[in-house]
């Protein structure tokens, strides 16, 4: 098991989440999201974007949809490189 593995695992039981693992994919994707905010929105936006996954996830959103919902949020707010002239 990887540090990440070992936290996600010790999280969850402190949480008293069920024991299932995360996901890799569901992983990677919040990860990368957190990376899009962090560097197309604002640093401290990034882990706040990932409470608010989990509460649209806790409301029956799938979790796919709840991610792709705000990577194109950030995408659409993110400006687009000007090319020079």
């Amino acid at each position: 098991m990887s540090t990440l593995d070992d936290w996600i695992a010790d999280a969850s039981r402190a949480l008293s989440l069920p024991p299932a693992p995360l996901p890799v994919d569901l992983r990677d994707d919040l990860l990368d999201l957190t990376r899009d905010v962090a560097h197309g929105v604002a640093r401290v936006a990034a882990p706040l974007t990932c409470y608010l996954v989990g509460l649209a996830i806790a409301n029956g959103m799938a979790p796919s949809t709840a991610v792709s919902t705000l990577k194109d949020l950030v995408a659409a707010r993110t400006p687009v490189d000007q090319p020079e002239s």
